[in-house]
C-alpha cells in the first residue's frame, strides 16, 4: 500500500494529502450489503448519498492540492522578493499588537490603568505630607526636644574626653602620634 510511503512531515505543504486513497481501497460489497441501511432510506437513497460522500471527498482532496500548489507558489514569490519567515513573523506581531491597542478592551483598560495611576500619585503625595507634618509636629515636641538635649550632652561629652585625652586613643599601638617603626627582617 502507497499510505506507508507518503510524507508525513507536518510542515511539509504535502501534509494531509492522501494521493487517490478513496480510490485505492477496495470496496468489498457483500460486507456494504450486510450493513443496516438507517431508518426511512431506501437502498438506492443509501447508494446516492453513498456517491454523493465520495464525490465531495474527492473535491477536498482536489482543493487540498491546489491549495498546496498556491502556498508553494506564494512561498517561491516570497524567496524571490528577498521575504523571510522571520520578515512574516514580525509582520504578524505587528499587525497583532495594532489590533490590541485599537479594540475597545484595551482602550478601557488603558484608561482605568491611567487613572488608577493618578489616583495612586495623588495618594503617595497626600501620604507623603502627611507623615512630613507629623515629622515636623514630633520634633517641636517638649519629648523630642528632651531627648535632642540629651543625645547633644552625650555626644558633647564623649567627643570632648576624645579631645582632652592624650593616652592615644587615635592609635592602636599606643605610640601616640608617632609613626610605628618597622622591625621586619625583609
Amino acid at each position: 500500500m502507497e499510505g506507508a510511503s507518503q510524507d508525513i512531515n507536518l510542515n511539509s505543504p504535502n501534509k494531509g494529502l492522501l494521493a487517490d486513497a478513496m480510490t485505492d481501497v477496495p470496496v468489498d460489497s457483500s460486507a456494504a450489503a450486510r450493513t443496516v441501511a438507517p431508518e426511512g432510506l431506501t437502498a438506492a437513497e443509501e447508494e446516492e448519498l453513498r456517491a454523493e460522500i465520495a464525490k465531495v471527498e474527492e473535491e477536498i482532496g482536489t482543493l487540498r492540492q491546489v491549495l498546496a500548489a498556491k502556498e508553494r507558489h506564494c512561498g517561491e514569490l516570497k524567496r524571490k522578493l528577498g521575504l523571510t519567515p522571520l520578515d512574516g513573523l514580525k509582520q504578524n506581531l505587528s499587525k497583532s499588537w495594532h489590533d490590541v491597542q485599537v479594540s475597545n478592551a484595551y482602550k478601557k483598560t488603558q484608561e482605568t490603568l491611567s487613572q488608577a495611576g493618578q489616583k495612586t500619585s495623588a495618594a503617595l503625595s497626600n501620604v507623603g505630607s502627611v507623615i512630613s507634618r507629623k515629622l515636623g509636629d514630633m520634633r517641636n515636641s517638649a519629648t523630642f526636644k528632651s531627648f535632642e538635649d540629651r543625645v547633644g550632652t552625650i555626644k558633647s561629652r564623649v567627643v570632648g574626653s576624645r579631645e582632652n585625652s592624650t593616652d592615644g586613643l587615635h592609635s592602636p599601638s599606643g605610640a601616640g602620634d608617632k609613626p610605628p617603626q618597622d622591625n621586619a627582617p625583609f
